[in-house]
């Protein structure tokens, strides 16, 4: 027999919440792919050096996140037909998927608070080392790959150097800095440094919006399946 009264509203309610959850999959998805196929990143992070890749710290996080919204999308599908049918046994395997998915964001959260530096950090250490060669006026056998890593830098987030005038820099500043930047009226060039904490800095915090609009979601989703699992036992017919 159906749930009537309030627990119906609870019902319809969940329903909403649980297509709203899925839509926010299917956001979380979009997002996740976007900031993979990224030019901005994609080109930095693509780069080799002296046979090291450039740091990919920020890719494990978008590919938790393409796997997190494909999860999403499933389980606000399995939500939404459990509301529907009214079913315990859907709901309470909903709110099992629902818990864990709250955790690993918790955890998730953690881990991208104690490591909000990390990514950028590793990328300004190897555009430094890359720096280094490439101003280096000895002739090392690495510079013209230097040059190209730093031009690759330098092309994509519209910066040049370090945001240090020094003299060896400036000697060497024609020929590391793309014409396009470079202004008569204008001695000092854009950090890379400063470049590089900005870019990762307005990711992050996308990704953090998203993140805290879910588990907003997720809360409200585990009470009204709580409520609802406890009106369809209590419902007449319902043995």
């Amino acid at each position: 027999m159906a749930v009537a009264g309030c627990t119906k509203c609870i019902k319809y309610m969940l329903f909403f919440f649980n297509f709203i959850f899925w839509l926010a999959g299917g956001v979380i998805l979009g997002v996740a792919l976007w900031l993979r196929h990224d030019s901005k990143t994609s080109n930095l992070l693509i780069l080799q050096f002296e046979g090291q890749q450039a740091p990919s710290t920020f890719y494990i996080s978008v590919y938790i996140l393409i796997a997190v919204g494909a999860v999403m999308m499933l389980v606000g599908f399995l939500g939404c037909y459990g509301a529907i049918q009214e079913s315990q046994c859907l709901l309470g395997t909903f709110f099992f998927f629902l818990v864990i998915l709250f955790a690993c964001e918790v955890a998730a959260a953690i881990w991208g608070f104690m490591n909000r530096d990390t990514m950028s950090k590793e990328l300004i250490n190897f555009y430094d080392a890359a720096y280094i060669k490439a101003v280096d006026v000895t002739g090392s056998p690495s510079k013209d790959a230097a040059i190209s890593v730093l031009g690759a830098f330098h092309t994509t987030l519209n910066c040049c150097g370090k945001g240090e005038d020094t003299p060896l820099f400036m000697q060497v500043r024609s020929t590391l800095c793309p014409s396009g930047i470079l202004s008569p009226f204008f001695v000092s060039c854009q950090s890379c440094h400063r470049e590089l904490v900005a870019l990762f800095s307005e990711k992050l915090h996308l990704i953090g919006l998203a993140a805290l609009v879910v588990a907003v979601i997720m809360i409200f989703e585990m009470i009204f399946t709580m409520v609802l699992c406890c009106g369809i036992r209590n419902s007449p017919g319902v043995y």
